[in-house]
């Protein structure tokens, strides 16, 4: 049955062809080059950069019309044995005992063909369309970060990897460390100097001032969670000798904090505390508020335990957001581009990382910061792992609903 849907609609078969190439992150070759050969052999233009990831542009047809951009990554997650595809009862696309890479396939698929239509004249008279196909979006990022971002043209950039179809993903958190350290100024035995009321725990006082810290989401509005806050780990007390005797002794161990408490030194007054938050907000004015918050908590500590204790706080940043835009253009298109497909679409911010937040903070060839969006094109099911499948009807969608926004794009 899959063989006969595949000659039926060409989508599918240029998504059954791509996921039946293993790609994983830096190890892209043999989809580059299927991919590469696919344009040559219907006519697109298409190139690969200095880092191997690959440009496509299809030349305007209106020059009163303003181009847009579609992107995708190639990697998937999985490694570079053969894939063996399959369709269910139930109408979903597995791969045998491996993942799919449905993720970010389904948006290479549907670019490909819109890129195809495009050339042929078949679709509305355009501004121009460009694609970007990237490298190791998966484990580092590094494609998008050598795309030559001042050789685009286009302002709109729909970056087609959210999972579920008719999602239009307007802005995403950012990723920030908050480090806490807290120290006793004296120390002591446990038994010999409890009596010493200058003698503070220092893990009794991390305690006390995580207690003070928000946990959770910190703010969220219509789109939902914009702003939140999570204990990633804290660290106290004797644990010295029970992580040497781990280490010395190469004990392995799916449970480490067991392990080091079957040897921590109880007879201590520690000295030393150490926790770590994840920040993640997709507003830079909220995250910088709940930096100020957590900040104001580590003051009040020190004043409160001033010439016994002392806290510290430090923040990383280690992604930037991508904030919602003040222009709603794409929401609109995308919006009416749903309701021709038959289906409502599901505006929304999302509390992750993705390319999108590495395009909002660069510029096109025209000086204009691009304003990117995460479009889902398909239903993805277990995402990243062996089970992992798509509803092969709802990518016959996704790509009507692409080719839907490309067209009202160009009819405003």
């Amino acid at each position: 049955m899959l063989e006969q849907l595949r000659k039926e609609n060409e989508v599918l078969d240029i998504f059954c062809n791509l996921v039946s190439i293993p790609s994983p992150s830096l190890k892209e070759e043999h989809v580059i080059k299927w991919i590469l050969d696919f344009c040559e052999e219907n006519k697109i233009n298409a190139k690969r950069d200095n880092y191997g990831n690959i440009y496509i542009y299809v030349p305007g047809t209106d020059s009163s019309k303003e181009p847009i951009m579609l992107s995708s990554h190639m990697d998937v997650v999985g490694d570079d044995s053969p894939v063996s595809i399959y369709l269910d009862d139930e109408g979903f696309i597995h791969a045998i005992d491996r993942t799919l890479g449905a993720d970010d396939k389904v948006g290479v698929a549907c670019a490909l063909m819109l890129a195809k239509e495009a050339v042929n004249g078949k679709l509305v008279a355009h501004g121009g369309l460009e694609i970007t196909f990237t490298r190791d979006e998966e484990t580092g990022m590094s494609g998008i970060e050598h795309v030559e971002f001042d050789k685009i043209l286009s302002k709109y950039v729909l970056v087609n990897d959210a999972d579920k179809l008719g999602q239009l993903q307007i802005s995403g958190a950012s990723y920030t460390n908050a480090k806490i350290t807290v120290r006793g100024l004296k120390g002591g035995h446990s038994g010999i100097d409890i009596g010493d009321e200058t003698r503070l725990n220092a893990g009794k006082l991390l305690a006390e001032l995580i207690a003070e810290f928000p946990q959770g989401v910190y703010y969220q509005d219509e789109t939902g969670v914009i702003t939140s806050c999570n204990l990633g780990a804290m660290v106290a007390g004797g644990i010295q000798n029970s992580v040497a005797s781990i280490v010395e002794k190469g004990i392995k161990t799916n449970d480490y904090i067991s392990e080091i408490m079957k040897k921590t030194s109880t007879n201590i007054i520690n000295v030393l505390g150490m926790a770590s938050y994840s920040i993640r907000s997709a507003s830079v004015a909220r995250e910088e508020a709940l930096k100020t918050y957590m900040a104001s908590i580590v003051a009040k500590f020190n004043s409160k335990y001033e010439g016994l204790a002392e806290a510290t706080i430090e923040f990383e940043e280690h992604l930037p957001p991508f904030e919602r835009a003040e222009d709603d253009r794409i929401e609109r298109v995308h919006t009416e581009a749903c309701r021709r497909a038959g289906i409502k679409n599901d505006i929304s911010s999302f509390h992750a990382g993705a390319e999108t937040h590495i395009y909002c903070q660069h510029k096109n060839s025209k000086g204009e910061t691009f304003m990117p969006m995460l479009l889902g094109l398909a239903d993805v099911y277990n995402m990243h792992s062996a089970n992992e499948k798509v509803d092969y009807k709802s990518l016959l969608k996704g790509y009507e609903v692409i080719r839907n926004t490309f067209i009202i794009f160009n009819e405003g």
